[in-house]
């Protein structure tokens, strides 16, 4: 690496390959001076390139900002993509509030990048893997309760995010504060760190590697700087970074395992105990199932009649593998409210604060499904432990 000239920004670091300069501009993704950083960066440079961190989808996303309104949200449900939909929004969520403190628009710096290259002529390279693909490796690596625990830290730094001041973030060009919440899971969570920075330092060194001409500017999170810095000296295949975690086996078992170790409860129960006990612990089954799911919808603030349907659905849906008790909440919670126009058209608004984000229609769909589900699967250990008990 060699010095930088004087009038390039202190947070941008020059790298020398074989056939090219690269210059790395580490920003804040939502600092008003690293749009000017950016600016700076292209004038002095006139580079051949610039690489922003941004993939196609999110580019497209943040050039579109009414693209929300095309949303079919019955569709999201039957894909069963709603927990990965909520997971975006949480995230948007987080830039989005910093965002409206500090009067700038999330990822601005990127989307200057890109209108620097149509400006200059410069060549522009979308380095970034795929968001889809990154939080499914993210999530898919992830036991249930490191899940829970990944949710949890997630939801503290958005109520957390209001406290931030622009000196704040102007500290994060040391490292970009979603990152930084990321790494701060590397103990108990190593495998957030490895797939959502690690992983994505190795993919945008390599894009920005491969990028055509011999001076290229990298405006890239300050949290990544360093691992492209050490990666893009050597050639990485990326094919393996782009491929979603295999389906492990464990799910599919247990997802027909429980049901028929619930029905098999019963059966025995019977023999065991007659009629009358058979009877007793169908009534805990449906109960505990139907009152704990039923619960879940209505801390989403669902419709009565989602809760009420999510009530009767969710002790026949947890002996059935193909049907989860949240989708059948979140398709009736959809019909009985299903979001307007409007509604689409202030889902950004909606995450700028979690009571917003909680009364949006949308996001209460996408609520309601995770929390009726998470209601059923308790209902489900409690209730088949309840039963176990009396059987034996």
């Amino acid at each position: 690496m060699s010095d930088t000239p004087s009038s390039l920004p202190e947070n941008i670091q020059h790298v020398q390959l074989a056939d090219k300069e690269v210059y790395l501009l580490g920003t804040a993704h939502v600092s008003p001076s690293s749009v000017q950083d950016v600016q700076d960066s292209v004038a002095a440079l006139s580079p051949d390139t610039i690489c922003i961190e941004l993939c196609p989808s999110r580019y497209q996303a943040m050039r579109n900002q009414d693209a929300w309104k095309k949303m079919d949200i019955l569709r999201v449900l039957k894909e069963r993509k709603a927990v990965l939909l909520l997971a975006q929004l949480l995230m948007t969520a987080f830039y989005r509030k910093l965002g409206e403190q500090l009067g700038v628009q999330p990822g601005a710096e990127m989307l200057e990048g890109a209108r620097q290259a149509d400006a200059t002529g410069a060549h522009l390279v979308l380095a970034d893997r795929d968001v889809q693909i990154t939080l499914r490796r993210v999530w898919g690596y992830l036991s249930w309760w490191q899940k829970i625990k990944m949710a949890f830290q997630i939801m503290v730094s958005l109520l957390a995010a209001d406290g931030v001041d622009a000196e704040q973030v102007e500290s994060l060009k040391e490292q970009d504060q979603l990152e930084a919440v990321m790494e701060s899971f590397g103990k108990s969570l190593p495998e957030v760190k490895k797939r959502l920075i690690d992983e994505r330092d190795i993919y945008l060194a390599e894009k920005i590697r491969r990028a055509p001409g011999q001076k290229i500017l990298a405006v890239v999170g300050a949290g990544h700087v360093a691992g492209i810095r050490e990666a893009v000296h050597e050639e990485n295949d990326l094919a393996p970074l782009e491929t979603t975690p295999p389906k492990s086996v464990w799910p599919t078992v247990l997802k027909w395992a429980i049901p028929a170790l619930i029905i098999g409860l019963l059966v025995y129960g019977f023999f065991q105990g007659g009629a009358a006990h058979s009877i007793e612990s169908i009534s805990i089954w449906i109960l505990v199932n139907g009152v704990l799911s039923s619960l879940g919808a209505a801390l989403a603030l669902a419709h009565p009649l989602t809760i009420l349907i999510t009530f009767v659905a969710a002790p026949l849906t947890s002996l059935n593998p193909m049907f989860a008790a949240g989708w059948a909440a979140g398709i009736v919670q959809a019909w009985v409210r299903r979001p307007t126009v409007t509604d689409l058209e202030d889902l950004p608004l909606a995450l700028t604060s979690i009571k917003a984000f909680w009364f949006n229609p949308v996001c209460r769909i996408l609520l309601v499904v995770v929390l009726a589900n998470l209601g059923s699967s308790l209902g489900s250990f409690v209730a088949g432990s309840w039963i176990a008990v009396r059987s034996f």
